[in-house]
Order: structure tokens, then C-alpha cells, then sequence
């Protein structure tokens, strides 16, 4: 049996960060409840629960270079990757994320939250920032 991994690099560098964001929230005390909930019109990352507030949440990850002490990213030294939360994007995870709780059949709060994780490849250190309750 063959197992070559087929994924992009893209969808690599998505599956590391992640995996690095459920640790982070792990350690924050969330339970992973769900990943990659997919639906035709659009997928949730990871569903967290935390003080029984369900949390949808997005992660964007992009890898960067380090050079002493300040980041840049490799290819663009301006992108942050919350800039790819689009109007489409946010109404897209809306419409899953009301997906979800119908059926799940969930009656209690819920948010959206986005995590970035900015990973350095060569030292395997990723910074993570979680900006939360996102305004849809």
C-alpha cells in the first residue's frame, strides 16, 4: 500500500496550526468537542466548549521566518492572517455555524473566536493569538 500524502502545502501548514490551536485551547481549559464540521456552503475549523458557551472557531496559520528578534513572514512582511476573515467568509461560517446548532440540537450561547497561528518551520516555534467573540 502507497502512503503518499497528497495534501498541498497549504492544507499542511492549516492541518499543523490546527493542531497547535486545539492545544491551546486544551490548555486553556476548552474541550474539543469537533474538527473540520463540513458542509457544503462552508466548514468550522474546531468546535470548543468552555463554560457551556459553544465556541465555532476559525484558525488561520501561516509559516514565518524569524530573524533575531523580530517575525517576518517569508513571502509578505505586511500579512496578517486575519485579513482573510472576508465578508463572504464570515457569512459563509454564519449560515454552518447555524448549521451546527440545529443539528446538534444546542440551545445555549455560542461564538465565533479566531485563532492565528504564526509558525517558524526551522525552530518549530508557532506564536498564537485567539481574538475572540467576533461580530458576524
Amino acid at each position: 500500500m502507497n502512503n503518499v500524502d497528497r495534501r498541498t502545502e497549504k492544507r499542511k501548514t492549516g492541518d499543523i496550526g490546527e493542531n497547535i490551536a486545539c492545544d491551546f485551547l486544551k490548555k486553556r481549559g476548552f474541550e474539543v468537542v469537533e474538527r473540520n464540521y463540513l458542509r457544503k456552503w462552508g466548514e468550522i475549523d474546531i468546535v470548543a466548549r468552555k463554560a457551556n458557551v459553544i465556541r465555532f472557531v476559525e484558525v488561520k496559520s501561516v509559516t514565518w521566518a524569524i530573524h533575531g528578534k523580530t517575525q517576518a513572514k517569508v513571502s509578505n512582511e505586511t500579512y496578517r492572517p486575519e485579513d482573510n476573515m472576508h465578508p463572504w467568509k464570515l457569512k459563509r461560517l454564519a449560515r454552518t455555524m447555524q448549521t451546527y446548532m440545529l443539528h446538534k440540537k444546542l440551545d445555549c450561547d455560542f461564538q465565533l473566536d479566531l485563532i492565528t497561528v504564526k509558525m517558524d518551520m526551522t525552530t518549530h516555534k508557532a506564536r498564537v493569538e485567539m481574538i475572540e467573540n467576533i461580530v458576524i
